[in-house]
């Protein structure tokens, strides 16, 4: 499961969401503007408030970073 933590305005999370989008890796956004229990869920598995955070099968990204993700999706990486 992947569970991607983001706000309206932030384009980091429209590059992560697109950036999963387009590898097909489906995955639940949790807008934290507008849910307070998302908002406790990313502070108490991050230990922040900024976004985006990613969370795959419990492995925790914090901002959009493409190599970090793709290890934790098993993606091999291409730079």
């Amino acid at each position: 499961m992947v569970i991607v933590y983001t706000t309206p305005t932030c384009p980091h999370c429209k590059s992560a969401k697109r950036y999963l989008s387009e590898r097909k890796v489906p995955f639940r956004e949790v807008d934290v503007t507008r849910s307070e229990e998302g908002l406790k869920s990313l502070k108490r598995k991050s230990g922040q408030t900024g976004v985006p955070v990613i969370d795959v099968n419990g492995q925790i990204i914090v901002g959009f970073n493409r190599p970090k993700l793709d290890r934790a999706l098993g993606i091999r990486s291409v730079e």
